[in-house]
């Protein structure tokens, strides 16, 4: 399984960018998906998730702020991010889960500045 993460760019804070991450390869059924994220400096976090029936969760940091959602058609997940921060400038990662191996994207860049 490859996935494939873009949408990242530099926005000014109070911006919104839409991420997308999309999976191919030896796809049977794709279960839980995530997005995670790692500032310059800090550990890789956690920020949001989607269960195969479309269930979701979010850390604290961006609750009230992004929505994750995915469309099981298109083996896609994405991440709306409103209100951006300069706190939320880090490299985005995508990862999917099949068959109890988790799988990761590789990354995309968001930078909030003005």
């Amino acid at each position: 399984v490859q996935l494939q993460a873009s949408g990242g760019g530099l926005v000014q804070p109070g911006g919104s960018l839409r991420l997308s991450c999309a999976a191919s390869g030896r796809i049977v059924s794709i279960d839980t998906m995530d997005w995670f994220r790692q500032a310059p400096g800090r550990q890789r976090e956690w920020v949001a998730f989607v269960s195969s029936g479309g269930v979701t969760t979010y850390a604290d940091s961006v609750k009230g702020r992004s929505t994750i959602s995915r469309d099981n058609a298109k083996l896609t997940v994405y991440l709306q991010m409103n209100n951006l921060k300069p706190d939320d400038t880090a490299v985005y990662y995508c990862r999917a889960r099949q068959g109890g191996v988790y799988y990761w994207g590789q990354g995309t860049l968001v930078t909030v500045s003005s």
